[in-house]
């Protein structure tokens, strides 16, 4: 899909930072399609919305970018948030996250039916998934669902990942996001809650990767 088809949906593009010389990237690991269960749930939430305003964390994948233009007519505002943590990886910046995170969401508060968080906030430090998790909330109009995948261990390293969505099976392909990855960290559900003030948990499921699939809502 090109770019010019790209920007009939409202996309923003961000582009992907190479990697340095020297840099030693995450390994690359095989692509595997797994069966969402909050997905279906998170499209379902936003169909109730006309011409609704759509948020993805992820990269530019086209076959998302048709997928929720067809089926929803959306809006679609596009983050690639895990190039941002690579900026800042690379450039031993990351004190600064919060603030770099923060700056990047101008919409005004309660203008946003949907964020497609992926697994981004298990990338993050603590003080970096409050500011984000902050401006997931301030953004999110009443109604507006919030989907986000976290993590139940921790490990020192790990690929970002670009989730693919398989349209016939509500099935999400993970791809090998360019990158150098890093660590990820593990949120409570108390955690998730309390940093989400202002929403709810509406869905929350257990896969057997032992990845939380958790779809968060605001009151209408």
């Amino acid at each position: 899909m090109s770019i010019s088809d790209l920007l009939k949906f409202g996309v923003r593009k961000t582009e992907e930072q190479p990697g340095a010389a020297g840099d030693t990237a995450a390994p690359k690991g095989p692509e595997t399609v797994v069966t969402s269960k909050a997905l279906p749930k998170f499209i379902n939430a936003l169909s109730h919305h006309e011409s609704p305003v759509l948020v993805d964390f992820g990269p530019v994948i086209g076959t998302n970018v048709a997928f929720f233009g067809e089926h929803l007519g959306c809006k679609l505002h596009i983050e690639d948030l895990a190039t941002e943590i690579d900026k800042h990886t690379r450039t031993n910046t990351r004190d600064t996250l919060p603030q770099s995170l923060a700056a990047r969401f101008t919409q005004p508060d309660g203008s946003v039916d949907g964020v497609l968080c992926w697994d981004i906030f298990d990338f993050l430090e603590p003080a970096a998934a409050r500011a984000l998790a902050h401006q997931v909330v301030r953004v999110l109009r009443p109604g507006g669902a919030v989907m986000g995948f976290f993590c139940t261990k921790g490990v020192e390293r790990a690929s970002f990942t670009k989730f693919e969505i398989i349209e016939e099976t509500s099935s999400l392909r993970h791809r090998h996001h360019a990158g150098t990855g890093g660590a990820k960290f593990v949120l409570q559900n108390r955690d998730i809650i309390k940093m989400f003030d202002g929403l709810f948990v509406s869905e929350s499921f257990l896969l057997k990767s032992n990845t939380r699939e958790i779809l968060l809502r605001k009151r209408a």
